[in-house]
């Protein structure tokens, strides 16, 4: 009985997640695209429940997954915003109207007479509930993009991303990893400042204390860009090999090429009479693309030190990102009641079985993710803290 047991326990021992360390923590790469697979099924519908689904598993993945790190606070800031946009596009619906016809009038406002030539454009006037569930269920399809995205500044470490990029992209990838690094960091200050008045009973709330606040929260922002600039300048930044012209030209005409294939193709997806030139455009696009940042990267001189690897584990975290997405884009071609329900005539939105079982494969994250390590243990490895 013991040894039929012994397949099964050493099954789970296989498939259980170890602890995170410097030397098999996931590419950021990985939690980029599986955050992007769920941006792009959020993108799809403007279903409640399924937008509420795909928040719930970031979220849950979030939780599961997440570090102590500075940028992993980021992610209720992105919830915060959500719930703002949510809330401005009810604003707008109300204030300026919505073209979206109604027969359940929940108000009227009193309407600002416009000229002639503002026609189509009103403020104030007939408020119906079509047109705020109709802005509702807008607004909710924007906040579930932020907050996927939210869920990649939380779980992937901007600087790991940075060694990912190709040569060509270096230059324009440390203005992106410094750029998205200045938000995390202003939220951690800005906590760690309220915990410091709170401890010494002083107000955190109200024009005063927002005041008293900002001016270190800014000084601290001018002493990391400050120190950010002279490790670039240490570093060498910004000092490129000598390439001869003729390789410059090709690189120049294949990653512009390329990106106006790409531009093309995706126009040719999306358009119905473009679908039969859209995907091989794409596809050229794509390979011209490449092989110009290929070239592109003989300008660059630096090296990179334990480049990250992709495994088994980052494999199935990009791959259940990119299963949601072409999931819910199939069942938008499929079946668009189900994931763009009408508001006209005004009806409940019903859970699509299947596009939420596709979901729940976004899921796959926390269960085969390293485990960060707890606060308190001791980490085993110098760059334990590391981790993406």
């Amino acid at each position: 009985m013991t040894g039929s047991w012994a397949p099964a326990r050493l099954l789970r021992r296989a498939l259980r997640p170890p602890e995170a360390g410097r030397g098999n923590a996931l590419p950021a790469g990985a939690w980029w695209l599986w955050a992007l697979g769920l941006a792009t099924a959020a993108s799809r519908t403007t279903n409640p429940l399924l937008l509420a689904l795909l928040v719930a598993v970031a979220g849950y993945v979030v939780a599961a997954r997440r570090t102590d790190a500075p940028w992993a606070r980021s992610y209720g800031a992105f919830v915060k915003l959500g719930l703002f946009v949510v809330a401005l596009r009810l604003v707008f619906s109300v204030v300026l109207g919505s073209p979206v016809p109604g027969s359940h009038t929940v108000a009227t406002l009193p309407e600002l007479p416009l000229p002639d030539w503002a026609q189509g454009v009103r403020i104030g006037g007939r408020i119906t509930a079509e047109q705020l569930v109709f802005a509702l269920y807008d607004g909710m399809k924007l906040a579930a993009l932020l907050i996927c995205v939210g869920a990649a500044n939380s779980l992937a470490n901007p600087a790991r991303l940075l060694k990912s990029l190709p040569g060509a992209l270096y230059e324009a990838g440390v203005a992106v990893v410094v750029a998205m690094t200045f938000a995390p960091n202003m939220v951690a200050d800005v906590v760690r400042l309220r915990t410091a008045r709170r401890l010494r009973g002083r107000p955190t709330g109200g024009v005063r204390a927002v005041a008293q606040i900002g001016l270190p929260v800014l000084e601290g922002a001018l002493e990391r860009s400050v120190a950010v600039a002279a490790s670039m300048d240490a570093r060498g930044y910004g000092r490129t090999a000598q390439v001869p012209p003729s390789v410059r030209h090709t690189t120049n005409v294949l990653t512009l090429g390329g990106l106006l294939g790409v531009c093309a193709g995706a126009y040719g997806l999306l358009a119905a009479e473009g679908a039969v030139y859209g995907l091989p455009l794409l596809l050229a696009g794509l390979v011209a693309a490449m092989a110009g940042l290929r070239l592109g990267g003989r300008r660059s001189v630096r090296t990179r030190y334990r480049p990250d690897r992709w495994g088994a584990r980052a494999w199935l975290v990009a791959g259940s990102g990119a299963a949601v997405a072409g999931a819910m884009v199939w069942a938008a071609g499929a079946d668009p009641e189900a994931l763009r329900p009408g508001v006209v005539p005004l009806t409940a939105p019903v859970l699509p079985l299947w596009p939420a079982a596709a979901v729940l494969i976004g899921l796959l994250p926390a269960l085969v993710a390293p485990v960060p390590p707890s606060p308190a243990a001791p980490a085993a490895d110098p760059g334990t803290k590391e981790q993406a």
